[in-house]
């Protein structure tokens, strides 16, 4: 079926920030008593929600977090980005050629992500596509995020393309009845075995975004 829009994950599709946030989440837990590795972090936190990842982390551990840790944490991560996150190499050609409407569906708070985009040098090309889980009753994995999407620009799901490079985020794809490609060219996945469940399976697999338009040349905008 053809393609009417293109939902691109943020964090670890469009900026390299997994890795980023990754190991602030690691080394903050660490300061608490609680080891954990980059490997679980993908394994269980990526491509989810911040409320998410906490209420988990308290399940998980019986770990009553202190009031500050969230203020502390999100500082510590936005100074991190301010001074390390860049772009996936590529990103910005792919949007400028793209033939079809898209927009971004994040995990990240509105704030986080707005900031992310704008250190990024993404703000202009995703102004006014931008939506979050916040806007929504469930996070990935559940659909409602890409579904939003979908209605939003009154397209029929099974004609969004969803670019991903999470298992939540794929499942939640699968979820909407959507196509998914998943994306493993960022830092945080590179080198690694993929953590692929059935629920959890991509349509494809790609590493850079300068080989993005190979795989559907009808992606791209004749000039």
């Amino acid at each position: 079926m053809a393609i009417d829009l293109i939902i691109f994950d943020c964090d670890g599709v469009l900026i390299d920030s997994e890795i980023i946030s990754a190991q602030m989440l690691v080394d903050a837990l660490a300061e608490l008593g609680v080891k954990i590795d980059l490997a679980y972090v993908a394994r269980h936190f990526l491509g989810r929600s911040y409320p998410t990842v906490m209420a988990s982390i308290r399940s998980d551990f019986g770990l009553n977090l202190p009031p500050e840790f969230e203020d502390q944490y999100r500082g510590r991560l936005m100074a991190a980005f301010e001074q390390n996150l860049t772009v996936i190499p590529h990103v910005r050609d792919v949007l400028d050629q793209l033939a079809l409407p898209y927009c971004v569906a994040t995990s990240s708070s509105p704030k986080r992500a707005e900031r992310s985009l704008q250190i990024a040098g993404l703000e202009a090309p995703t102004r006014d596509k931008l939506f979050t889980a916040a806007m929504v009753a469930q996070g990935k994995p559940a659909p409602d995020l890409f579904l939003l999407c979908a209605n939003h620009f009154q397209v029929d799901p099974a004609r969004c393309l969803v670019i991903e490079d999470s298992v939540n985020g794929i499942r939640a794809a699968r979820a909407a009845g959507m196509p998914v490609w998943r994306f493993t060219g960022g830092t945080h996945l590179r080198g690694r075995a993929l953590d692929e469940p059935d629920d959890a399976s991509p349509d494809r697999h790609f590493d850079s975004f300068d080989t993005f338009f190979d795989m559907d040349p009808e992606l791209r905008r004749l000039s």
